[in-house]
C-alpha cells in the first residue's frame, strides 16, 4: 500500500531522472548551436557530470542488486569528484570573456584541479575517498565515508568558493544593464547544481535516517531547483559565441525544452506511476504501460504543436509580434519559381481547353529578354514559333506595349504587361496560341483567356515584387549578421565595439577573394594570392607543413563554411549565396549549370556572386583582425587597477 513516504520517494525518483534528462537535453542543444565557443564548451562539461551525478543516484534507488548499486553510486561520486575542477574552468573561461584572460595562473590551476579530481575518482573503487556500501539504513543505499571523504569535502567547498569568487568578478566587470543582468541569472543559477550535489556527500547521516520524509522532499526540492537553475544557465550560455537576437536564443531554446525534456519527463512519470500503482495493487499493468506512454506522447505533441506558438509569441516578442509574424508568415507565401511554373502550365493548359487549340506557351521575360518558355498540349508548335527578340518587338510595337492581342505568324500574341504607375507599363510575359484561322473564337472564348492572361500576369508581377525583396535580404544579411556579431561580442567585453573591422569590405579584398576561389583547386590566382601574406594563413600553415597555398585553401574552406546556414542542405532563398560558392568555385561547375540548378539567370547569379564573396571576405577581415589583436595583445592582460582584491588569480 502506498504511504506519503513511498509517495515522496517516487517524485523524487522521477525528478531526479528529468535533471538528468534536462542535463542531456542541453547538452544536445549546446552541441547543436555554439560548441566553437569556450564558455559553451566548459558548460557542456558541467551538464554533462550533473546528468552522471543524477542519473546513477536515480538507477541505484531503483535497483536491487548490492553489486549494481555500489557501482552505481561510485560513479556519482566520480562525477561529483571532477564538478569543483569543471566549474573552476567554466569561471575561468567566463572571466576570460568579459575582458580579464588569465596570466598563467588560472591556467595552471584548472589543470592542478583537474589532476587532483581525476586522482579523487581513481580512488573511489580503491575505497579511499569513500567506503564500502551500506545499504540496510533508510531511507537510500550510500557509500560510507571516512576521513579522507571530510578532506575531499574541504576540498570540494574550497574549489567552488574560487569558482564563485571567479564568477562574481565576472558579474562585477558588467558595464551594461543586460550583461549585469544575464551574468548575475548564471551566478545564482550555477549555485544551485554546487550545492545540491552537496546534499549527496550527507547521504547516511542520521537526520535523514530518522526523517525520512524530510530527505526525500529535500531531495524534490533539489531536484526542482538544479532543473531550473540548469536552464537558466543554457539560457545565458546560449550568448556566448552566438550573433542571435535575444528573442531567437528564447525561442529555440523554449522549443527544444518543450520538445524535449517536458515530454521525456511527464512521459517517465506517467509510465512510472502507472506501473507502482499496478505493483501496489499486486497487479504490474504490463499491457498498459506502453499504452500509457504512447498516449502521452501524442497527446503533449498535440498540444505544443497547438499552443506553444501562440505561447511563445505572448512571452518572447511582444511588440515586436507584428513585425515577426509577417516576415515568418512570408515563407508561407512565397510564390516560388517552380510554384510560378505550375501556375503558368495550367494557365496555358486553360487557354488549350478553353479555344481547343493544339497548344499554347507563356514566354517569361527578365531584363527584357525571355528568361524561359512555359507550354502545355502539344510541344511541336513551338517548332514554328519566331524568334524571342521578334515576340517582344511584336507585342510592343515602337516600344509601346499593345493594350490588345497581335498577331505574328500563326500565333496570336497577348502581352502579359501590368500598368505599375500613371505613367509606366511593364511588360513580364509573352502569351501565345495557334491564331486560328480556321473560325474565328468567339468573344466569349477570347474573355476568358484574356481572364487567364491577367491572372498570369498577376502572378509574373508578384514573384518579380518578391524577387526585389530576396534580392535586397541578401544583401542586407551580411550588414545585419556584422551588427549582431557586434552586439554579441561587446556585450561581455566592450572593447570587442572598437576591434577591426567593418560591415564594408574593400573591394581589392574581395577581388583577392574571388581571384583565390577561381583557381581554387591550383593555379597562378592562388599561389601568388596577396592573401599568402595574412597572419591568418601563416598561422594556418604550421597544419600544412609550412604550405602557405594549402593554409590559404582551407581558410576559404572554413570561411565558406561559416557562411552555410544551419540545418541539411536546400535550394532555397537562405542558402542562395553558400550554393553559389559551393557548386561554383568548390565544386568547379559551370556558370549556365550554377543558374540551372539554383533557378535563376546568369545575371542575378553575377549579383548575388559578388554578394556571396564580399561576405567570405568580411569573415577573413574579421578572423584576421582577432590574430592580429591576439598576438599584440600585452602580457599582463590587465585592464583594471593593480590593487583589485584576489588580482593574482
Amino acid at each position: 500500500m502506498l504511504t506519503l513516504t513511498g509517495v515522496l520517494k517516487i517524485i523524487a525518483q522521477i525528478l531526479n531522472a528529468g535533471v538528468a534528462i534536462t542535463a542531456i537535453a542541453l547538452v544536445m542543444y549546446a552541441l547543436s548551436f555554439n560548441f566553437r565557443d569556450v564558455v559553451a564548451r566548459t558548460f557542456v562539461i558541467i551538464l554533462a557530470l550533473v546528468a552522471v551525478v543524477f542519473s546513477s543516484d536515480t538507477i541505484a534507488n531503483i535497483s536491487n542488486s548490492s553489486a549494481i548499486i555500489q557501482a552505481w553510486l561510485q560513479l556519482r561520486w566520480a562525477g561529483i569528484a571532477f564538478l569543483p575542477a569543471a566549474y573552476f574552468y567554466f569561471s575561468d573561461a567566463l572571466l576570460t570573456l568579459t575582458g580579464k584572460p588569465s596570466r598563467g595562473r588560472r591556467t595552471w590551476l584548472v589543470r592542478i584541479f583537474m589532476l587532483v579530481s581525476f586522482v579523487w575518482a581513481v580512488l573511489i573503487p580503491l575505497r579511499v575517498t569513500v567506503g564500502p556500501l551500506s545499504q540496510d539504513t533508510a531511507p537510500v543505499a550510500y557509500l560510507t565515508t571516512n576521513p579522507f571523504t571530510f578532506v575531499f569535502g574541504v576540498y570540494y567547498l574550497a574549489v567552488f568558493g574560487l569558482s564563485f569568487y571567479n564568477l562574481a568578478r565576472a558579474v562585477l566587470r558588467s558595464n551594461t544593464t543586460t550583461t549585469r543582468r544575464r551574468l548575475f541569472y548564471l551566478f545564482i543559477g550555477a549555485s544551485a547544481p554546487a550545492v545540491t550535489c552537496v546534499l549527496f556527500l550527507f547521504h547516511g547521516s542520521a537526520l535523514f535516517t530518522r526523517n525520512p520524509d524530510f530527505f526525500w522532499l529535500l531531495t524534490i526540492l533539489g531536484a526542482i531547483i538544479t532543473g531550473v537553475a540548469l536552464i537558466v544557465m543554457a539560457y545565458v550560455v546560449s550568448f556566448f559565441g552566438l550573433s542571435w537576437t535575444d528573442r531567437a536564443i528564447k525561442s529555440r531554446l523554449f522549443r527544444w525544452l518543450m520538445r524535449g525534456p517536458f515530454v521525456a519527463m511527464t512521459v517517465l512519470g506517467a509510465t512510472t506511476v502507472v506501473r507502482r500503482y499496478g505493483l501496489a495493487l499486486g497487479d504490474p499493468y504490463i499491457p498498459y504501460v506502453p499504452v500509457v506512454m504512447v498516449g502521452t506522447v501524442l497527446v503533449l505533441e498535440y498540444f505544443i504543436t497547438l499552443l506553444a506558438p501562440r505561447l511563445e509569441n505572448t512571452i518572447f516578442f511582444g511588440a515586436d509580434r507584428e513585425d515577426l509574424s509577417l516576415i515568418r508568415t512570408l515563407e508561407e507565401r512565397m510564390l516560388t519559381e517552380k510554384d510560378l511554373d505550375q501556375f503558368l502550365e495550367i494557365i496555358a493548359a486553360s487557354i488549350c481547353d478553353q479555344l481547343q487549340v493544339r497548344g499554347a506557351f507563356i514566354a517569361v521575360l527578365e531584363n527584357g529578354s525571355v528568361n524561359y518558355i512555359i507550354h502545355a498540349g502539344d510541344r511541336h508548335i513551338l517548332d514554328k514559333l519566331p524568334e524571342t527578340s521578334e515576340l517582344i518587338r511584336a507585342v510592343q510595337p515602337g516600344g509601346q506595349i499593345s493594350r490588345e492581342p497581335v498577331v505574328l505568324g500563326s500565333f496570336r500574341l497577348i502581352p502579359l504587361a501590368y500598368q505599375v504607375d500613371m505613367e509606366q507599363t511593364r511588360l513580364f510575359g509573352v502569351c501565345g496560341f495557334p491564331d486560328g484561322t480556321a473560325e474565328a473564337f468567339l468573344p466569349e472564348q477570347m474573355t476568358a483567356v484574356n481572364l487567364l492572361a491577367d491572372r498570369a500576369t498577376l502572378a509574373l508581377k508578384d514573384r518579380a515584387l518578391q524577387l526585389q525583396v530576396l534580392n535586397s535580404l541578401s544583401v542586407l544579411q551580411p550588414e545585419v549578421d556584422y551588427i549582431q556579431e557586434l552586439i554579441a561580442s561587446s556585450s561581455y567585453n566592450q572593447k570587442s565595439i572598437y576591434r577591426n573591422g567593418s560591415a564594408q569590405v574593400p573591394g581589392e579584398f574581395t577581388d583577392w577573394v574571388k581571384d583565390a576561389l577561381t583557381h581554387y583547386w591550383g593555379g597562378p590566382k592562388l599561389t601568388n594570392n596577396p592573401l599568402l601574406n595574412l597572419q591568418l594563413v601563416k598561422a594556418a600553415s604550421e597544419n600544412f607543413d609550412g604550405s602557405k597555398t594549402n593554409a590559404l585553401r582551407s581558410v576559404l574552406k572554413q570561411a565558406i563554411e561559416q557562411s552555410k546556414p544551419e540545418g541539411e542542405r536546400k535550394f532555397t532563398s537562405d542558402w542562395i549565396l553558400y550554393n553559389i560558392l559551393d557548386l561554383k568555385f568548390i565544386q568547379g561547375e559551370k556558370v549556365r549549370e550554377v543558374a540551372r540548378k539554383l533557378a535563376m539567370s546568369e545575371a542575378d547569379l553575377y549579383r548575388k556572386q559578388r554578394v556571396a564573396l564580399e561576405n567570405i571576405a568580411r569573415i577573413i577581415l574579421r578572423q584576421e583582425a582577432e590574430i592580429t589583436a591576439h598576438e599584440n595583445q600585452p602580457v599582463s592582460g590587465s585592464d583594471i587597477p593593480e590593487n583589485e582584491v584576489g588580482n593574482t588569480l
